[in-house]
């Protein structure tokens, strides 16, 4: 009894440790269960264009975006005709820098980055900020409109995000009170003046405020600039705004390029310098994505597993990780069933050998073996040999029959029988001498029972194992055989009557 309970408690820790790390990598790692599963990757291109003076040489610095919860950078590239590009890091921002010493005409630089999205991923940011980034001089005008105005808000506010909410919720008002229709007509004629206006009125009552330029995450856009947005610092987060929305609780479909007032492009040496994106949507398979982030985190359970073997060794793994189905099924035919195979695991053997023949192909060129085999044999055994060289002979006897039937497939045309090579020899010469033992034992009715048996079984474990989602699931999650071990434990512990062993009982019945 303890035995049974050891086992039992045995194989359902490794059918949990199984779906437990099937279901890191579905949820945290995104993996697929399906082959046809796909996700958005978007790539954001920043087109960059100036024109060169003369005589002079040229430095191009653009900022570049910071990690981002929810969002995650997979990969970064730059085209720059025979510019010198390098990557630099001032007050905790990313630059990317264009050099050239001559430079002549008009002159174009793209910098493009590839961004998944990833529920899982956090991003860790400083939250210090530059006071001196935000606090700009003002004019007398601007302070006396926007005392009574701030007043009024903040007696209505409880804190800085919903003091936040509340500004701009006046500002975008469609009819505002005078104070704010002054402030919105002389210091808000665009989107950018009307965000750094807003900031400068947060910042003015003590909250900590930056600036923001977003793009929306939305597929076919080009020659777009950064959408002008804020940022609000309240119990150790940044809450982001839309200035003409208010705040922004879900930013999934916001990718935050620039984060404070600093310049986004800095130029030297060139004039009518500009810079504009475009935002393209691609479709590509999940798992794809998956390994493609897994290059930027460097997960440790995906760099010890099969994906970072060369692609011969792949190929390979993933038949050898469907063994374990066709052995599943074998235990199920025989323990279960009850079905009687030549051999214990020749079924498994003979279904490899049919997924590259093809099933039918396959059926035809194992009982023309066999049964020319067994032909070959029954003479054999009226020479009295010994069994290892009686084995010899049958193995012979299969090459040259297996060398035949190539040859004859070949001149009649019939493509799929020149792959009788991939049948296991020595096996089939086993099963050849096995078959003829049972014939003189047990006579020809055995032999047919056995074989037939193991065809059947092979068969079965042939779907199993060519089964799309089933190879699949084995070769993205090798750990799902931990539960297919835990199984065939479980399994190995029957001992009750087997389904064609009911026969017995049909008179008891009756």
């Amino acid at each position: 009894m303890k035995s049974k309970n050891n086992i039992i408690i045995f194989s359902f820790l490794l059918i949990l440790a199984a779906l437990s790390l099937m279901t890191y990598k579905i949820k945290y790692l995104n993996f697929p269960l399906f082959q046809d599963e796909t996700v958005n990757i978007w790539n954001i291109e920043a087109k960059i264009t100036f024109n060169a003076r003369k005589e002079q040489s040229a430095s191009i610095s653009m900022t570049l975006p910071s990690k981002q919860d929810g969002l995650m950078i997979i990969n970064e590239e730059s085209s720059s005709a025979n510019f010198g590009y390098s990557n630099s890091f001032i007050n905790g921002l990313k630059k990317g820098n264009w050099t050239k010493r001559e430079v002549q005409g008009e002159q174009v630089l793209y910098y493009s980055i590839d961004v998944i999205k990833d529920p899982f991923f956090k991003a860790e940011q400083k939250d210090e900020i530059d006071e001196e980034i935000f606090r700009k001089e003002v004019s007398t005008a601007f302070v006396q409109a926007s005392t009574s105005l701030l007043n009024s808000i903040y007696e209505k506010s409880a804190n800085g995000v919903s003091f936040t909410s509340l500004l701009i919720k006046e500002f975008n008002l469609k009819e505002p009170s005078q104070a704010t229709t002054m402030i919105k007509n002389n210091f808000m004629k665009t989107n950018k003046q009307k965000r750094d206006t807003l900031v400068q009125l947060i910042d003015k009552m003590g909250y900590k405020v930056r600036t923001i330029g977003a793009l929306y995450l939305k597929d076919r856009q080009r020659n777009i600039e950064l959408t002008p947005m804020l940022e609000v610092f309240y119990k150790d987060k940044w809450h982001l705004f839309d200035i003409n929305k208010g705040e922004i609780s879900k930013n999934s479909n916001i990718f935050i390029w620039q984060r404070g007032s600093q310049y986004l492009l800095d130029a030297e040496g060139v004039r009518n310098s500009d810079v504009r994106f475009s935002v393209t949507k691609n479709i590509v398979p999940a798992r794809s994505a998956a390994l493609s982030k897994d290059v930027k985190n460097q997960n440790t359970l995906l760099d010890f597993s099969l994906f970072v073997l060369p692609n011969e060794a792949q190929n390979t793994f993933k038949l050898l990780l469907l063994v374990p189905l066709g052995a599943l099924v074998v235990v199920i035919m025989r323990v279960f069933i009850g079905i009687k195979t030549s051999g214990t695991f020749m079924p498994i053997l003979l279904s490899m050998a049919f997924i590259e023949t093809q099933l039918l192909p396959g059926i035809l060129m194992f009982i023309l073996v066999v049964t020319i085999g067994l032909i070959v044999r029954s003479y054999l055994s009226y020479l009295n040999l010994l069994l290892v060289a009686r084995i010899s002979a049958v193995l012979i006897v299969v090459v040259g029959i297996m060398a035949f039937v190539a040859i004859l497939s070949q001149k009649l045309g019939l493509q799929y029988a020149t792959s009788i090579t991939f049948f296991p020899i020595i096996i089939l010469a086993w099963t050849i001498e096995r078959m003829s033992i049972i014939w003189e034992e047990d006579g020809p009715k055995e032999v047919l029972l056995q074989g037939g048996g193991s065809l059947l079984v092979s068969i079965l474990a042939f779907f199993a194992m060519t089964n799309s989602v089933l190879s699949f699931i084995t070769f993205n999650f090798p750990e799902v055989l931990l539960a297919v071990l835990g199984i065939i434990i479980l399994l190995g512990r029957y001992s009750g009557y087997r389904l064609s062993e009911l026969y017995r009982f049909k008179s008891m019945v009756d």
